[in-house]
């Protein structure tokens, strides 16, 4: 079963290399970018070019404790995530899967931001 882990690991980062050398986020249209556990899901916009992250959300985020890290709960992060995105004046955004599948939790939070009125 350990060998199996680090395979799946090593095919994810794989992965994750290959997206990251074509994409990158700018002032403009920055890069939201997709963490996920068995437990907790993340959600960071970041401008690339001056290395800042304009907005996160997070399920470890007092507030946000009560959303769990299920496809309902992904969406529900996914607006939350829009929203301060819309309050920040951000229309556009590159989509960072961060490797892994677009399906399930990655799918869900794509939508719900999309739900937000975020575009990418």
């Amino acid at each position: 079963m350990l060998r199996k882990m680090l395979e799946k690991d090593r095919k994810r980062l794989r992965r994750k290399v290959h997206i990251r050398k074509r994409i990158a986020g700018t002032a403009e249209r920055p890069r939201m970018t997709v963490t996920k556990s068995n437990r907790r899901i993340s959600v960071q916009v970041i401008d690339d070019v001056k290395g800042h992250t304009l907005i996160s959300a997070s399920t470890l985020e007092k507030e946000l404790r009560g959303i769990k890290a299920t496809v309902a709960g992904a969406g529900q992060l996914g607006e939350i995530a829009g929203k301060r995105m819309v309050d920040k004046n951000i229309k556009t955004v590159v989509f960072d899967r961060n490797g892994y599948l677009y399906h399930g939790i990655v799918k869900a939070l794509a939508d719900g931001t999309r739900k937000a009125g975020i575009e990418f």
